[in-house]
């Protein structure tokens, strides 16, 4: 705590934000001073705050209450050494500092995300096994859109005209966004996030940025920020940045690729290759991918607008099959050297939480490796023409999987699963309140 306290001082900082992320994804907590922050203020946060549903909705009171005290009581929010950044967009000096959530009896509070990623992590440290994550993050900006009933539109560039067609790796096409993205870098760098490469993806005004790879508790608080930030930089040029799944009507849907390995905690090798050829642990880990994602898929998933990312056909993965250098599946494997030998999981949406997503595919690779489960041969051809018949590809089938899975329940926590799986069954049944356009356009007059 001194050490943040010296790193306010140091930054000349006026005003503190202390979030920790809700299951959505969403920035939750309280503004202070930063003399109050600094003179030791508790910080504490309704304990019902982790059971919000994307529309801000707490779920239903029955349940909610059976998952947390009646009372509604407080978790306290304690900061995070390292969660510390300066918002660049902010009119005067201020810091986000990510906090984690403690029970007011001074536990983890096990529906707080980023809790749930340190439970995972956990069961790594006792196989003396330190896993490596790099995400890669796609979203879209599309010109500011007032009217939801309205269709989303890509924002005009620097040459006054907004794009047409794909422009899939397309310089010319990403230039056409050069002052968004030169903030993007600029401020990543002050608040020392990692990015790595931009590349302009298949999409009409869509992106991909790469993060370099670290601690997986540190990336996933790094993607926290980043989105936040994305959003931020579209605001000041005019336009909207969006991590939705699937924003726009016959464009790919936006992923957060995960890319994963584990390395020996003791002597840093990388476990999963040797100058030999890949060894068995990997090949367990993409077992477990393989066995337990269907489990994990409402975590990949967690709004009804996900499953439309999941188009037969196209760069969006519909199976959970693997292979070397193969974008056509579910878990790819990028070719590397023995040290960099990973892989890639390309089911979780952009739309997901970082902390659950990451913590879903470790907890999915980790239980192949303990129970040594074997995959499926590798598949060396193109294979994105059908969809998966284990994949739930809605969001009823992968919330009633979740829930019934006793290995989620049991490493994740049932409260957690309950809690989750809750929050998305509350945004649920408030989108099956909402009549869309193409239920007009087609049924009005027909049936």
């Amino acid at each position: 705590m001194d050490n943040i306290k010296q790193w306010l001082i140091d930054h000349k900082i006026e005003e503190v934000q202390c979030v920790t992320s809700d299951q959505t994804g969403v920035a939750r907590g309280k503004t202070l001073p930063v003399s109050s922050f600094i003179d030791g203020a508790k910080v504490k946060l309704a304990e019902g705050a982790m059971l919000m549903a994307g529309s801000g909705d707490l779920i239903e009171d029955n349940i909610l209450f059976s998952l947390i005290d009646e009372r509604d009581m407080d978790m306290i929010l304690k900061p995070v050494e390292h969660g510390c950044y300066v918002l660049p967009w902010a009119k005067k000096p201020t810091a986000m500092i990510i906090h984690d959530g403690y029970s007011h009896l001074g536990h983890e509070f096990d529906l707080v995300p980023r809790n749930v990623l340190k439970r995972v992590l956990k069961l790594y440290q006792q196989q003396n096994w330190q896993p490596i994550i790099a995400p890669e993050m796609e979203l879209y900006l599309t010109a500011k859109c007032t009217d939801p009933n309205q269709p989303l539109q890509p924002p005009q560039g620097r040459s006054g005209y907004q794009e047409i067609g794909r422009q899939s790796f397309g310089i010319e096409a990403t230039d056409e966004f050069a002052p968004f993205i030169n903030d993007v870098y600029q401020w990543a760098e002050q608040m020392q996030l990692r990015l790595d490469a931009v590349v302009h993806e298949e999409g009409r005004a869509q992106f991909e940025f790469n993060l370099v790879h670290g601690d997986p508790l540190m990336m996933a608080d790094q993607v926290f920020v980043f989105k936040r930030m994305v959003k931020e930089a579209a605001k000041r040029h005019g336009f909207t940045a969006t991590f939705m799944a699937k924003p726009i009507s016959g464009q790919p849907g936006s992923a957060m690729h995960i890319h994963q390995s584990v390395v020996d905690a003791t002597t840093g090798q990388n476990i999963f290759a040797t100058e030999e050829g890949d060894t068995e642990l990997f090949h367990h880990f993409i077992g477990g991918l393989q066995t337990y994602t269907p489990d994990v898929m409402a975590i990949y998933a967690p709004n009804v607008n996900s499953y439309k990312r999941f188009v037969a056909g196209i760069a969006a993965p519909v199976n959970l099959q693997w292979g070397l250098e193969n974008r056509t599946v579910g878990l790819r494997v990028p070719e590397s050297p023995v040290q960099a030998r990973r892989i890639e999981n390309r089911l979780p949406g952009a739309d997901s939480n970082p902390y659950l997503a990451i913590a879903a595919s470790l907890l999915c690779g980790y239980l192949g490796m303990i129970e040594k489960l074997e995959p499926s041969e590798q598949t060396l051809t193109k294979c994105n023409k059908t969809r998966s018949t284990t994949l739930p590809l809605n969001i009823d089938a992968a919330l009633s999987q979740m829930i019934n899975s006793a290995k989620i329940n049991e490493f994740l926590g049932e409260r957690f699963v309950q809690g989750f799986t809750e929050t998305r069954k509350t945004d649920y049944e408030n989108y099956k309140n909402v009549i869309s356009s193409w239920e007009r356009q087609f049924l009005l007059n027909t049936v």
